[in-house]
């Protein structure tokens, strides 16, 4: 278990106190949400509310017009408190996992860090669900590039033609280079981008299965979450970098 699970889980009896109208130390509140938030590999899992909320006066000003009932006000907190909790009982984010995080992280895109997230948060519980995820990463990622390029695509287009418009935009299509090399290395990512929708077609919880179904284990979720967080983070740095060339 990570060393920063008990600040969390203190942290979330504060502010379930506040909205529920016990009594709450703000001085502990602000000790505990300065660590929590000083700890950036965490920072895409971390309430949206904590990071907004300075006070615990700010924080009743949010969840009092959010939810009128206790009820409402502690399912709420508990669930957006869960992704944390769970991540930092299995011992809390690994190096690769920490880049791809502060990487995304910098990318205005909710739809992507969100599916980073629950990627992240799935990929030891949930196999068939982080499957699923690492795929809806990249269509998130290539539909985040494509927007911002003012690109049309088939929004219910496959992870494979978002995939190949968005390599073409970011000149990352194998024909678009004569180098062997640079050839096969982007030849091997366009597998990597077929495969994992293979993979998620055939393993994932995205289809309904018969009797004798294949199920996943957690190294197939560990190999998806990995290719489709490391691709990710190139996808993005291209666009970041050809964005800075053209301006």
């Amino acid at each position: 278990m990570h060393p920063l699970y008990e600040h969390v889980e203190s942290l979330q009896h504060i502010v379930v106190a506040q909205a529920t109208g016990s009594t709450a130390d703000e001085a502990e509140y602000a000790r505990l949400r300065q660590i929590v938030l000083s700890e950036t590999a965490l920072e895409p899992l971390v309430p949206r509310f904590l990071r907004t909320c300075r006070s615990l006066g700010q924080f009743w000003d949010f969840i009092k017009k959010r939810y009128g009932k206790y009820a409402e006000r502690r399912e709420y907190i508990w669930s957006e408190f869960r992704p944390i909790l769970e991540l930092l009982e299995r011992g809390g984010l690994s190096p690769a996992d920490q880049f791809v995080s502060v990487a995304i992280e910098k990318f205005d895109s909710e739809h992507v860090q969100s599916a980073w997230s629950k990627a992240l948060d799935r990929r030891s519980s949930d196999a068939e669900g982080a499957i699923t995820m690492a795929r809806t990463l990249l269509e998130s990622v290539c539909k985040h590039i494509l927007d911002a390029a003012n690109v049309r695509y088939d929004d219910s287009a496959d992870i494979g033609k978002l995939y190949r418009q968005t390599a073409e935009q970011l000149k990352l299509a194998p024909s678009q280079h004569t180098e062997q090399v640079f050839k096969q290395i982007l030849g091997g990512c366009t597998a990597v981008v077929e495969g994992l929708g293979a993979l998620r077609n055939r393993l994932s919880d995205s289809h309904g299965k018969g009797t004798v179904g294949v199920k996943p284990a957690a190294r197939h979720a560990e190999l998806a979450v990995n290719l489709s967080g490391a691709l990710a983070v190139y996808l993005l740095a291209t666009w970041e970098a050809r964005s800075e060339t053209a301006t």
